[in-house]
């Protein structure tokens, strides 16, 4: 049970408790019993009202603080991530280009020892 469920109960219990007490040491008469019992009844209800709002008042409040709060570690997170992703791609495209000028030193290097053999059968 939560906290504000738990404060509801004992006000709703502590009402009853107090209402039948009231009835049976009542010095009054019952018309007076009534209007008094009538009375407090609806101060408790008054008092329960303004709980139950403050509650939800507060619910809501802590509801869009967690809403508030969530949404900015999902931009930090993403933010975070995009830069890694950047980075991540830099360095790939850095290594690519890397790849690309080995790759054409190597068909250089092919083509140049092609030729050789092609001229040392021309001569032999």
């Amino acid at each position: 049970m939560s906290k504000s469920s738990n404060t509801l109960l004992a006000l709703v219990l502590g009402g009853a408790i107090g209402a039948a007490a009231g009835i049976l040491y009542a010095p009054d008469k019952g018309t007076k019993t009534r209007k008094d019992l009538s009375k407090k009844a609806k101060k408790e209800q008054e008092k329960l009202v303004k709980q139950l709002k403050e509650t939800r008042e507060s619910l809501t409040d802590n509801a869009q603080q967690a809403k508030l709060s969530f949404e900015e570690k999902l931009n930090s997170t993403i933010s975070t991530a995009s830069h890694k992703a950047d980075d991540v791609i830099a360095t790939l495209e850095t290594k690519l280009a890397e790849l690309r000028l080995q790759n054409a030193k190597l068909q250089k290097d092919a083509t140049v020892e092609k030729a050789k053999v092609k001229t040392e059968k021309a001569l032999s």
